[in-house]
């Protein structure tokens, strides 16, 4: 089930969502044409190492790794999350606090990934798990806005609108099992499920306080 747009405008240009957007691409694009010697170079500074950062070293990673992609598939489909899901939340919240919540659903999803497997020596990078973050407080304060997706049916691909309530938490749900399932083979490296997981429940937690803000102010009487 893949997402391609709501039905739920935004009241404001969401500037910290696409400037967050060409952050991702510019780093994806450096790190594209660099060689490869070089480009491992990179990946190790810059990436999150879990057996690195419980030692205390590499702490910025926990910032720099939110930017880092490893394929054209990775950051095409992250960018794309980010975009339906980014603008609301932005609108909501104000620009700065905005980008406070898209950092602190980062590291939510990092600490958990790493509570759950310390040890793992295969970096972790890549903005799914601030992204899923965007999900989770996108399936607090808009369940039920209508959800453009791209559904699998056999061989046929479809088009069909949805709430958002059950594409997130087809999403969800699908993480948690594939996460469940990967317990014991993380040092094999592939994706971060528990990031995924962690960044979503922080971006729930995190966005209750504003679940009834935009409703007390629309119905504010003007002095």
């Amino acid at each position: 089930m893949i997402p391609l747009r709501d039905h739920n405008p935004s009241g404001k240009v969401p500037v910290v969502t696409y400037t967050l957007i060409a952050l991702n691409v510019l780093v994806f694009l450096y790190t594209f044409l660099l060689p490869g010697d070089l480009l491992e170079e990179f990946i190790s500074a810059f990436a999150l190492t879990p057996a690195v950062v419980v030692q205390g070293y590499g702490l910025l990673t926990f910032l720099t790794s939110m930017f880092l992609h490893g394929s054209v598939g990775h950051i095409l489909g992250n960018m794309l999350f980010l975009n339906i899901f980014g603008d609301n939340l932005e609108d909501r919240l104000g620009h700065f606090r905005y980008l406070l919540y898209y950092l602190a659903c980062g590291l939510g999803a990092s600490f958990l990934q790493i509570l759950v497997n310390p040890h793992s020596q295969v970096p972790m990078l890549g903005a799914s798990g601030a992204i899923a973050g965007l999900m989770g407080g996108y399936l607090v304060l808009f369940p039920q806005e209508e959800i453009d997706v791209l559904f699998s049916f056999g061989w046929t691909l479809r088009q069909v609108t949805v709430p958002a309530y059950s594409m997130l938490f087809y999403w969800f749900l699908a993480q948690l099992l594939s996460g469940v399932g990967a317990l014991g083979s993380f040092d094999s490296g592939g994706v971060a499920y528990f990031a995924h997981i962690g960044g979503f429940v922080t971006g729930a937690a995190l966005i209750l306080p504003f679940k009834h803000q935009g409703r007390i102010e629309n119905i504010r009487t003007p002095l």
